[in-house]
């Protein structure tokens, strides 16, 4: 059997299975084969877009900082050494580092808040007032979040959105769970303030 048959075998085997080895053996065939690195794309790009998607509360500033972080992905995954679970772990990190990127500048913090503000305000023609009522509820937790420093944004997003245990967020944030315990709790405690002040308003 040549290579570029046993290499279409193991691209169906992991088509049909997506077990945790045949993830591992992709990752490693990704590293030289763009068929596979297509695959791996195809099998984590959703949840990397929801991320960000929950971070910018944007969709075409998530669609673009995706495209950033599988570019960084393409890149670097050679350097990569690690199990599916990592691997996971490893996207998570590079989607975060991208986010917090496009986040730096306060002009774009700015933008940020006023595009999820803008979008609430188009609302649906046909909403009701209790739809309304919601819909201004979340913008005011949006930008309640859109306004804690990045940091706090990532832990908050990553516990609450991704329902991730402190453990994983300390593993991809390169952290100590009792250090993320002690970053979630100022954050809830940032974000309980950011709400309050926005009650008074």
């Amino acid at each position: 059997m040549t290579a570029e048959a046993n290499r279409k075998l193991l691209m169906r085997r992991v088509d049909l299975a997506n077990s945790e080895t045949d993830q591992d053996i992709l990752i490693k065939q990704a590293c030289s084969d763009r068929a596979a690195f297509a695959r791996l794309y195809r099998m984590h790009y959703e949840k990397v877009f929801r991320y960000c998607c929950r971070r910018l509360f944007n969709r075409h500033a998530a669609e673009d900082v995706t495209s950033t972080v599988f570019f960084r992905v393409m890149k670097t995954i050679s350097t990569f050494e690690g199990n599916s679970d990592g691997f996971r772990n490893w996207l998570y990190r590079i989607a975060t580092n991208a986010v917090n990127d496009h986040l730096k500048t306060a002009k774009r913090r700015a933008e940020t808040i006023r595009n999820a503000a803008q979008e609430h305000g188009r609302g649906h023609a046909f909403a009701t007032e209790s739809d309304k009522e919601l819909q201004k509820k979340n913008l005011v937790v949006k930008q309640a979040i859109l306004g804690l420093k990045p940091k706090y944004q990532t832990v908050i997003t990553l516990r609450f959105f991704e329902k991730m245990k402190l453990t994983e967020i300390a593993e991809i944030l390169g952290k100590n769970p009792a250090t993320i315990r002690t970053q979630l709790a100022r954050a809830l405690s940032k974000l309980r303030k950011e709400l309050r002040a926005a009650a008074r308003l």
